[in-house]
């Protein structure tokens, strides 16, 4: 007679739970987008992914860390560390136009421009924690990484940049120029026209800001 196992085989590991935290992760994204971050309860959220409100406690703690969680998954999915790498071999300003054209396109996105309203809106109503919260995961991230790109140009002697960290707030302000408050303020009337002009202001960005910092 064949012997019956004592315990379960492992199985290749707990997706189900991964899929319940993509779920609240999306979950919250929209209802944050949707309501800004007062308004958006850890019981919609559970009702939205269609868990309960403790697998929400149980993956996140609370609402500033799945907040924060939204944020940098949203961010890292957009903006990965790769994007910001440098070799030695290319040319300078092709690298500095693919990652201005990426920032430009992301920046004046409807959808993320929709979750810079929501964040403003918390702002207003006296929450400056989540502003702070998206500033952290958001801007500071992408400069840290802008920072040692530009470095890692200049010790290549690529660019001569004597203020690595204004040099990285300048990049990032000339390639958008104002085609995000556009966007922000509803604005940008033709699609068409407004793309064509995120892509230009990008480029010109890029010019200007070779013109400042090539070597001489």
């Amino acid at each position: 007679m064949n012997s019956i196992p004592l315990t379960k085989p492992h199985g290749p590991g707990r997706p189900k739970d991964m899929e319940k935290r993509a779920a609240i992760l999306d979950a919250a994204k929209a209802l944050f987008i949707r309501n800004a971050f007062a308004g958006t309860s850890m019981d919609a959220i559970a009702a939205e992914a269609g868990v309960s409100k403790l697998t929400v406690y149980s993956h996140f703690g609370d609402k500033d860390n799945l907040f924060r969680e939204v944020i940098r998954a949203r961010i890292q999915d957009l903006l990965p560390e790769e994007t910001y790498n440098f070799d030695a071999d290319a040319d300078i300003g092709t690298i500095l136009s693919r990652i201005a054209l990426i920032h430009a396109h992301l920046d004046c996105d409807p959808e993320n421009v929709g979750t810079f309203r929501a964040i403003l809106s918390d702002c207003r109503q006296g929450n400056p924690r989540y502003g702070k919260l998206m500033w952290e995961e958001g801007p500071m991230r992408t400069r840290a990484l802008m920072e040692r790109l530009l470095q890692r140009a200049v010790d290549a002697g690529k660019l001569d940049i004597d203020d690595i960290t204004r040099a990285g707030i300048q990049f990032m302000s000339l390639i958008k120029g104002d085609m995000m408050m556009r966007r922000m303020f509803g604005c940008a009337d033709c699609v068409q026209t407004y793309a064509k002009e995120v892509e230009e202001n990008a480029r010109a960005g890029v010019a200007m800001f070779l013109r400042a910092y090539a070597p001489r």
